[in-house]
C-alpha cells in the first residue's frame, strides 16, 4: 500500500476547500504554520510560509515527508500533547486526523492552545455513507467496521463543530464537505480499492471481496457507481487569542 499515493488522492479531494479556507484563515500572511497529523507531507508540501512545521506520531511518515515538503520543521510527537509554547502558530490545521485519535477533544484543545486559528479541514462520517448499487452496500458495512478494528471513530465528522465549540474555539465556519471523495478515473478506482483490500485484509474472506470487487469494478465502468462518504469540516479562532 503507498501511503503517500492515497494522501495525495485524499488531499485532492479538499483542494478547492483549502485553497479557501486558508485564504480566510490568513495564510499570505501568516509567519507559523503547524499541521498536526502531517503524515508524508502531501499537504504540507505545498504551503509556502516563513515557518513550516510537521507533527506525527510515525517516525516513518516524518522520514518520507522530510523528502516531499523539505523546507519543513517536523517534530516526533502526540498531537494529545502538542510540544509547543502557547499561541506559537498563526494557523494549525489537520486533515482526516481527528477519527482516527483516542481523544479528539483533547487534540482539538492542544490546537486551540498553540494556535490563533484552528483548522479541520475533512472529517469523515461513515455511519451516513452511501454505496450504489443497492448489491454494494455490504463493502460500506465491511469498510466501516474495518475502520473501527483499527482503532477509528469512523462517525466523528458529523460531531466536528460540537468538538470545536467544548475545545473552546469560536467557530467561524463549519459544514458538509461539497463534492469530496470521487472516483473519476480507473486509476482513482485502483486506489481506492488498494485501501479497500488493505482494509478487509483478514477480516472478510477474500472470495467474497474479490466477487465484491467485480460487483464495483463493473458497475463503475457503468457509469453506475455510487460512493459517498459526507465529510466535515470546521475552522475557527482560539479563545485563547
Amino acid at each position: 500500500m503507498n501511503w503517500h499515493s492515497r494522501y495525495l488522492q485524499q488531499a485532492a479531494w479538499t483542494r478547492d476547500l483549502r485553497i479557501y479556507l486558508f485564504e480566510q484563515a490568513g495564510l499570505k500572511t501568516a509567519r507559523r504554520v503547524l499541521e498536526v497529523g502531517c503524515g508524508t507531507g502531501a499537504i504540507l508540501r505545498e504551503l509556502s510560509v516563513p515557518a513550516l512545521h510537521g507533527l506525527d506520531l510515525e517516525a516513518g511518515s516524518l522520514d518520507e515527508c522530510r523528502i516531499h515538503a523539505p523546507a519543513s520543521s517536523l517534530t516526533l510527537g502526540d498531537a494529545h500533547s502538542l510540544p509547543y509554547p502557547d499561541q506559537s502558530f498563526d494557523i494549525v490545521y489537520c486533515h482526516f486526523l481527528l477519527l482516527w485519535v483516542k481523544n479528539p477533544l483533547q487534540v482539538l484543545c492542544e490546537m486551540a492552545r498553540v494556535g490563533r486559528s484552528v483548522l479541520a479541514l475533512a472529517e469523515p462520517d461513515y455511519s451516513q455513507r452511501v454505496d450504489k448499487p443497492s448489491a454494494l452496500k455490504p463493502l460500506g458495512e465491511w469498510q466501516t467496521e474495518a475502520l473501527r478494528r483499527q482503532g477509528a471513530n469512523p462517525s466523528f465528522g458529523s460531531s466536528l463543530a460540537e468538538t470545536f465549540l467544548r475545545a473552546g474555539i469560536r467557530l467561524v465556519e463549519t459544514g458538509p464537505i461539497q463534492g469530496g471523495a470521487v472516483m473519476e478515473s480507473p486509476k482513482d478506482w485502483e486506489k481506492e480499492w488498494d485501501v479497500i483490500e488493505s482494509d478487509l485484509a483478514g477480516i472478510v474472506p477474500g472470495d467474497k471481496i474479490q466477487r465484491m470487487k467485480k460487483l464495483d469494478e463493473a458497475a463503475f465502468r457503468n457509469g453506475e457507481r455510487v460512493l459517498h462518504v459526507p465529510t466535515f469540516f470546521a475552522w475557527g479562532k482560539s479563545l485563547l487569542d
